[in-house]
């Protein structure tokens, strides 16, 4: 039973959906990180809205206003570059693990950041960004076949986050041990430097008292 427990909150702190909004200028670039898994698929929803100072409130943004998205992998490398509308959906499957930079901002040409935009961002990650009713009307399922199918998923999503846990422990281990090795020399340095120059200051008022004939 523990384990069973530890496993769903596991998947449900790692694959819940993320909603949120922010503020923005028109020229302005927000940026995210998404940790994840490789071959981990992840959809992001959004929506922008521009300020109306007439009516001190945000509303629907104008025609030609879009939304760039650009999206690097833990390498740096683009794995999504593309400008959509003003509201719309984004999708891209990772194909290695770990950090994914989430960059969004507008296509506005405005000078000295233009107005002020409120970004609503969804993204949903793993399980959760498969669409179950549209997969089920496709491969006409029923509703327990469904189930079954999201189960299924549910379980690959998890054993792609254990073994991307053990690959961060991993990781983690190799650095501490790096980090412990580096230290050990250079105690190890720092010993070897301290008795070389107690050496030469010990030579050096021999060399010394002798010279004075103090000896």
């Amino acid at each position: 039973m523990p384990v069973k427990i530890s496993l769903v909150l596991l998947y449900s702190m790692l694959y819940s959906c993320s909603a949120l909004y922010f503020h923005i200028a028109e020229t302005e670039k927000k940026c995210f990180i998404e940790e994840v898994p490789d071959e981990t698929m992840i959809v992001g929803k959004y929506k922008v809205l521009r300020f109306d100072k007439n009516i001190n409130d945000f509303v629907t943004t104008t025609t030609g206003l879009g939304m760039h998205v650009e999206i690097k992998d833990p390498s740096e490398s683009v794995v999504l570059s593309r400008t959509y509308a003003s509201e719309g959906r984004f999708t891209f499957t990772s194909h290695s693990a770990g950090e994914h930079t989430i960059c969004l901002h507008s296509n506005s040409t405005a000078w000295f950041g233009g107005g002020q935009l409120r970004v609503h961002l969804d993204i949903e990650i793993g399980e959760h960004a498969n669409d179950y009713q549209q997969i089920a009307a496709k491969d006409k399922l029923s509703d327990l076949e469904t189930r079954i199918r999201q189960l299924l998923d549910q379980v690959e999503q998890i054993t792609k986050e254990q073994n991307y846990q053990r690959y961060r422990e991993e990781r983690f281990r190799q650095t501490s041990e790096s980090t412990n090795q580096r230290v050990l020399w250079w105690s190890i340095a720092q010993t070897v430097i301290l008795l070389g120059t107690g050496f030469w200051q010990m030579r050096h008022l021999k060399g010394f008292f002798e010279a004075k004939k103090l000896v």
